[in-house]
């Protein structure tokens, strides 16, 4: 009981209460120390028993070094080995299960994909010579490695040092096989890490003879034949079972580089090939070289064909197109009519070659990419890369680079969305978002401009000014993704003046809403899948929905105004169009000149232009305003031949004129001459009458008395 008369007693009880918890807190913490102490010493006297000296102990301390790096080492596999866990993801069996055969817009046959199941062989009924030749030629230690030849790369390596460049490869059979499945033919060091964990995972999952023969059957042999039996249907007019050891040693050159020694192209230089293929067999020890000697005297002879011209970067994105269609039906032989128009396609590629061989050198540019697309959504031409023989990965639909200043037309898109017109006054001035400080070309600033003169002068300061006074990051890239860019677009402040990588599909897609009224532009390549009886199993126009609106009318028409002044009075002054064709677009150029774009438009077609160089190195100050928009206008020069030109929508005035004579440009391509439009249309009304009409009663022929 507390004494309410000694008030002292009370404060003096509490101290006492205090001290006593102290004195636990020590004791229980010092005892806690001195049983630590004692356990440690007890698993220490425990352990000495286990100790080792001398070189003994110079093994254990290795040993333990090795196993925590390998744990390490583990760890960080377990990491790189990601990718190849994903990608292995994907449905690559049953992929090859398809047998498409593809068309052009007018009905003419313009190559296959997949599988033709009368071509494919087993691996046991192919020719001795044939297999001896790839083995010798491509991976003599192929039924000896584990998928990576580490006695080979050694030998590559040491080849490479002593010639003082590349002069042999390293990668095994399976390094390759694992390349045409799944990945593309990207340099970086992250898809040859890739691509070794895929060689190991092919070797765990598959047996020898299942890898060389998908290798076969999948390989590109050039002329636009997939796989050893296809190519000698096509190059000797015979079943792969029958060739001879002169014909396997072509093919089996073909699979170092398809395009340089197809024999349909280069006869000499095949045969060249062929011959370094025979001396790989003599010098591998399969076979003698009485044996190959024959083949040497009379070396093989091919099928005399015209060169055909297969629009390759277009069908392989087509078919998978195909394959993200087909769960919508069951068959897996089908024809398919696509959009593609083989003389815009023609006059791209040549476009796309003739930059390159004048211009590329001086520009330091290797690589090019192009997509034109048809007001409607159709997809007319795609060129994904210099040579598909060469390099299969499709620049126009996997490559992602940064579009610089082509990007902005998002940015002002929210800006006309949000009430500002062309004759809207803003301010070109320094400018820092947080750690951030975009500067214009040149350091120049122009002071109190209209966003007109901003797009068309391409400053850069405009677009970020817009996003961080007024609007923000979130509205730029929710329009970029409704207008039809299906890359992720990056949560960065930098963003309005393109920073965030596209594609040039994303590119042409979006702008060629502008051309359509601000509707989607429904780009497809694919207008019907048929089967062999003739049934229709999937039509475009039936089967997929309307266009939406993704940008108001009068946004549209302000988009318009502004970007058909560009190849005038702007930096796209070789894009515009002859023939007083009214011309739209914009320019794009990256950091350190990494990347040049021009995405044009008109009435009529979009087209969306990319120069650059697969291992990102900087071009020689190449804008969007040189290459590119030359490009353009070669290409867009051709597809208005003889068509009638419509009008973009809200500009009403007639092309300013030109101001720059393309006097550095190669000729015009010229298009054959066509139906006009009232034609076709008449042709057309004609035949759908035809179809409708009742049947004519037979005809009775009297026999003869």
């Amino acid at each position: 009981m507390t004494d309410p008369d000694n008030p002292e007693k009370q404060p003096r009880k509490k101290r006492h209460l205090l001290l006593k918890i102290d004195s636990w807190i020590d004791s229980t913490i010092w005892n806690a120390g001195f049983r630590s102490a004692e356990i440690w010493e007890d698993i220490t006297i425990f352990f000495r028993r286990f100790r080792v000296r001398g070189w003994k102990r110079a093994v254990f301390e290795v040993a333990g070094e090795g196993l925590t790096w390998g744990s390490v080492g583990a760890v960080l596999m377990l990491a790189l080995a990601q990718p190849a866990f994903e990608a292995t993801k994907e449905d690559w069996r049953n992929r090859g299960d398809y047998a498409v055969t593809f068309l052009d817009r007018y009905g003419n046959v313009i190559g296959h994909r997949g599988v033709i199941h009368q071509n494919s062989v087993p691996i046991d009924e192919l020719p001795d010579s044939l297999i001896k030749s790839v083995l010798a030629t491509e991976d003599r230690r192929f039924f000896s490695h584990f998928g990576i030849d580490v006695i080979g790369l050694f030998r590559a390596m040491v080849t490479n040092a002593q010639a003082g460049g590349v002069v042999q490869g390293g990668s095994t059979l399976t390094q390759q096989l694992a390349k045409n499945l799944f990945l593309s033919n990207e340099r970086s060091i992250d898809r040859k890490i890739t691509e070794a964990f895929l060689a190991l995972w092919l070797e765990a999952n598959l047996s020898k003879k299942e890898i060389l023969s998908t290798y076969l059957d999948r390989a590109y042999m050039g002329g636009g034949t997939f796989g050893a039996a296809a190519a000698a249907q096509f190059y000797f007019g015979k079943n792969i079972t029958d060739v001879n050891l002169a014909e396997s040693a072509m093919l089996a050159g073909l699979f170092k580089a398809p395009a340089k020694y197809a024999p349909h192209v280069n006869l000499p230089a095949a045969r060249g090939r062929a011959n370094e293929v025979l001396t790989n067999l003599v010098q591998s020890g399969m076979m003698t070289e009485g044996q190959v000697i024959a083949a040497r005297r009379s070396p093989a002879t091919v099928v005399d064909r015209n060169q055909v011209e297969s629009p390759d970067f277009f069908l392989d994105w087509a078919f998978d197109e195909v394959m993200r269609l087909s769960p919508r039906f069951s068959e897996h032989s089908v024809i398919v009519r696509t959009t593609i128009d083989m003389g815009i396609q023609n006059a791209a590629d040549d476009a796309m070659e003739t930059s390159l061989r004048e211009f590329g050198e001086s520009y330091k540019a290797k690589q090019g990419a192009l997509v034109t697309i048809e007001n409607g959504g159709a997809v007319r031409a795609m060129v994904g890369g210099r040579d598909y023989g060469e390099s299969q990965f499709n620049r126009a639909t996997k490559a992602m680079r940064q579009p610089g200043s082509s990007f902005k037309v998002y940015t002002y898109s929210v800006a006309m969305e949000n009430g500002m017109t062309p004759d809207s006054i803003v301010v070109d001035a320094p400018i820092s978002w947080g750690n951030w400080s975009p500067r214009n070309y040149e350091n120049r600033y122009a002071g109190r401009v209209t966003v007109a003169n901003a797009i068309a002068q391409s400053i850069n300061t405009i677009p970020v000014r817009l996003a961080k006074e007024k609007f923000g990051i979130a509205p730029i890239r929710a329009m970029a993704t409704n207008l039809g860019v299906e890359s992720p677009v990056r949560d960065d402040v930098t963003i309005p003046i393109g920073t965030s990588e596209v594609t040039v599909m994303d590119q042409a897609t979006a702008y060629a809403v502008f051309p359509a009224g601000g509707y989607q532009s429904r780009r497809h390549g694919i207008t019907q899948i048929l089967d062999y009886s003739g049934k229709v199993l999937y039509d475009f126009e039936r089967d997929e929905p309307p266009a939406k609106r993704v940008l108001s009318e009068k946004a549209d028409a302000y988009m318009n105004q502004m970007l058909s002044r560009v190849p005038y009075v702007g930096t796209a002054r070789r894009a515009a169009l002859d023939n007083g064709i009214l011309t739209a677009g914009k320019t794009g150029t990256t950091q350190a000149y990494r990347d040049a774009w021009f995405v044009g438009y008109t009435g009529n077609f979009t087209t969306a232009v990319w120069f650059g160089n697969d291992d990102y190195t900087s071009t020689n100050k190449m804008t969007g305003g040189t290459l590119p928009a030359m490009t353009f206008k070669r290409v867009m020069d051709y597809a208005h031949q003889g068509i009638t030109p419509r009008q973009i929508p809200g500009v009403t005035a007639p092309p300013p004129p030109k101001t720059i004579a393309a006097a550095d440009a190669p000729p015009p391509l010229v298009r054959p001459r066509m139906l006009s439009v009232e034609s076709t249309k008449l042709l057309k009304d004609i035949g759908e009458g035809l179809k409708t009409a009742a049947p004519l009663a037979p005809l009775k022929v009297a026999s003869a008395q």
